[in-house]
């Protein structure tokens, strides 16, 4: 990798380690990028992925930088899959001390034309996956008796957007598990937040979201700061919520969305507003 820069740079060299930490989705994209954080930050880190050939960039940097990566092949879909890769990291490792439930998916479709199967396969992946894993690695913070949890999840869970309705639904219930997992598992001695990520640069989001360069530039004028993220900028986040800076938060979710989530201006900023008559506002009344 051309960019040896990560997303822990800013904080010290040593910030996690002794832990174990487990990125979902954590071969490309957003999830890498955390990986990538984590293990530069002298966590041991273990990615999951359904596709091992998304396994290569991190293994490849790790054995060249000497980092202490690994991967498991698993789909969070299948619970009998969560157990296996559960079952792997406890035995190779001990312990895990941080679960990011990043694996998502995702495609633009009306809600009418959505089909069964498409709305299952979101949900599988988002809700389902990242219920059986927050299970499944839970289990074994609670008998440690500390841990902590990462969900990634979207503003439109609360404002809502056309064409998400999948997604939508699933990271809603994301981000209820979310506080209901931090209410019940606080005693614990386990933490449970989310971050909310807007628009970023990213190959999977670019071809299913903002498949050409015109729908790009059509979003992009929609974002307030006027640009997409970078994956790396949005795991700093990820990694500070992480971090021992937040260890007296949990039930929360951070937004960093470059503005898109505020609501809409009812007038153009920068522009004045003239004001009519009262005489003539008084006469269209009915």
């Amino acid at each position: 990798m051309a960019d040896e820069a990560t997303s822990g740079d800013w904080l010290a060299p040593d910030t996690f380690r002794g832990q174990v930490a487990v990125v979902t989705g954590g071969g490309t994209g957003l999830g890498l990028e955390i990986a990538r954080g984590l293990a530069a930050r002298a966590a041991e880190v273990v990615i999951l992925s359904r596709s091992p050939e998304h396994h290569g960039a991190l293994l490849e940097e790790g054995a060249r930088r000497g980092w202490r990566v690994s991967a498991e092949a698993c789909d969070v879909r299948e619970i009998a899959a969560v157990e296996g890769a559960a079952r792997a990291v406890l035995a190779r490792h001990g312990r895990v001390d941080v679960l990011v439930n990043n694996a998502a998916g995702n495609f633009v479709c009306p809600a009418e034309r959505l089909s069964a199967n498409g709305w299952r396969a979101v949900l599988g992946i988002v809700l389902d996956g990242t219920f059986y894993c927050s299970r499944e690695f839970g289990r074994a913070m609670i008998e440690r008796r500390s841990g902590q949890i990462l969900n990634v999840v979207a503003t439109y869970a609360w404002t809502g957007m056309p064409g998400v309705v999948h997604s939508a639904s699933a990271k809603a219930g994301v981000w209820a598990m979310t506080k209901t997992l931090a209410a019940e598992w606080a005693r614990h001695g386990i933490r449970v937040n989310s971050i909310a990520p807007g628009p970023f640069e990213s190959t999977g989001a670019a071809s299913n979201l903002w498949p050409s360069a015109e729908a790009a530039a059509e979003m992009a004028a929609k974002i307030p700061l006027g640009r997409f993220a970078t994956a790396r900028e949005v795991a700093a986040h990820c990694l500070y919520q992480l971090s021992p800076l937040c260890a007296w938060m949990t039930g929360e979710c951070l937004v960093v969305d470059g503005g898109i989530s505020l609501a809409r201006s009812m007038w153009e900023p920068g522009t004045r507003l003239e004001r009519r008559p009262r005489a003539e506002r008084q006469t269209e009344r009915p």
